[in-house]
């Protein structure tokens, strides 16, 4: 809960509601005349947009802090990967056959929260792109379990609306792609990626380079499904050309399952932070 304070300066959120009030004029109709902080028009301007960059890290950031979001298990995935019920309505093979990650997104979603909810269920959230596909299923498994999970949204011409299983208090929507990267990443205490596409992948190699480039601590990195991501990328090629080093190959580990993935978390040596995982921040 915010913290009531007492100011002696008017507040702003009365005067926005007492110029509703004001004579109907051409001067209180002239768009000059609207209050700043209220005029959406004026907000939008492209001379404002470090001022919208500064809102949309400040507005999830302070509604987290109210939350009570300590820490967050960030769930990367494919938007296309269906429910293992719907397979057969998948646009490839391919992709029916990933179906079975859904299922694993949403019990492994499941089994964090449980465990998160017996030490308060302020660490470990479950953090998603609030959108369909594994990201629906890491909601879902949250909600199966009681628990709360965020949904970092964001305005594209398909695929994203909010799934019905993000926790409505935390369901956030985003127009800069690298302020929801940053809110992915602030409180990581583990990232888990599961197969996907381009938007996958960016946000795969983005947290590695972090990571590698000690931008980030080293938090548990976990890859399901070992032969889609050795299929599409080659990852000794990589350290064997020498444009990564073969210690670069140890920041990640690849699992199958759910509980594969609960017992890498616990056995990880080196889990990093909790809180504050971009130094510097």
């Amino acid at each position: 809960m915010q913290e009531n304070r007492h100011h002696p300066l008017r507040d702003s959120q009365q005067d926005r509601e007492d110029v509703k009030n004001i004579p109907d004029t051409p001067q209180t109709r002239a768009p000059s005349y609207a209050l700043a902080f209220a005029d959406e028009d004026f907000l939008c301007r492209e001379e404002l947009r470090p001022v919208r960059l500064q809102l949309e890290l400040l507005k999830p950031e302070m509604l987290m802090n109210e939350a009570g979001v300590n820490s967050t298990i960030v769930l990367f995935g494919g938007a296309r990967i269906p429910e293992p019920a719907k397979k057969d309505q998948a646009r490839t093979q391919t992709l029916a056959d990933l179906s079975k990650y859904y299922e694993e997104a949403r019990r492994f979603a499941e089994m964090m929260t449980a465990k998160s909810l017996k030490t308060g269920g302020t660490d470990d959230v479950i953090v998603t792109g609030g959108g369909p596909g594994v990201m629906e299923a890491g909601n879902r498994g949250a909600e199966d379990a009681g628990g709360r999970s965020i949904g970092l949204n964001i305005v594209l011409p398909h695929e994203q609306a909010p799934n019905a299983y993000v926790t409505p208090e935390l369901c956030f929507n985003f127009h800069y792609f690298a302020i929801r990267k940053m809110h992915f990443l602030m409180r990581a205490s583990a990232v888990c990626v599961f197969p996907g596409g381009f938007g996958t992948l960016d946000e795969l190699f983005e947290a590695l380079t972090l990571i590698q480039t000690g931008r980030m601590a080293q938090v548990p990195f976990l890859l399901f499904g070992k032969s889609f991501w050795e299929k599409i990328i080659n990852w000794d090629a990589l350290a064997d050309a020498g444009t990564i080093s073969a210690d670069d190959l140890k920041l990640f580990r690849f699992v199958e399952t759910a509980e594969e993935a609960v017992e890498a978390l616990e056995s990880w040596q080196d889990k990093g932070v909790k809180r504050g995982a971009i130094p510097g921040r």
